[in-house]
């Protein structure tokens, strides 16, 4: 079996990078971006969740940016996932949890990384900002 190729590889990690910030912007439902990784394999579940703890790290979130979404997740305080990102440093081990877990970390990563995405919008980007994912065109809700 062949794995997918570098172009591939591009292309899935261009997709997660939309839905992602889709949702930190209002633009998708954190709902329908849970249905969009809830439809992956997997391997690709694990891959999504690397590459989104790593967009929560470099939005340097705080403890408070972690309980905040973590209430916003839907996901109960108690749940893996929730304890890990409200650790003192962050936990990022996020892909390997049980794949039982795999959406609740989901669901949490996506919220923190809304706050504090929204955070870093609102004060060091305000204006000028020259990142095109915090510049994402109005579109209708996607599955």
């Amino acid at each position: 079996m062949i794995g997918p190729s570098s172009d591939d590889g591009r292309a899935y990690r261009h997709e997660t990078e939309r839905v992602v910030n889709e949702v930190a912007q209002g633009l998708r439902t954190l709902d329908a971006g849970a249905g969009w990784f809830s439809g992956l394999a997997p391997t690709r579940q694990q891959e999504v969740l690397r590459e989104v703890a790593g967009y929560v790290m470099q939005a340097h979130i705080t403890a408070a940016d972690g309980r905040v979404g973590v209430a916003r997740s839907g996901v109960k305080p108690t749940a893996n996932p929730s304890v890990m990102i409200c650790m003192d440093p962050p936990r990022y081990g996020f892909a390997g949890l049980p794949s039982a877990e795999h959406v609740k970390a989901f669901r949490v990563l996506v919220s923190v990384f809304a706050v504090a995405d929204t955070r870093r919008r609102e004060t060091y980007c305000k204006g000028d900002c020259g990142h095109a994912w915090h510049n994402l065109p109005a579109a209708t809700e996607q599955p």
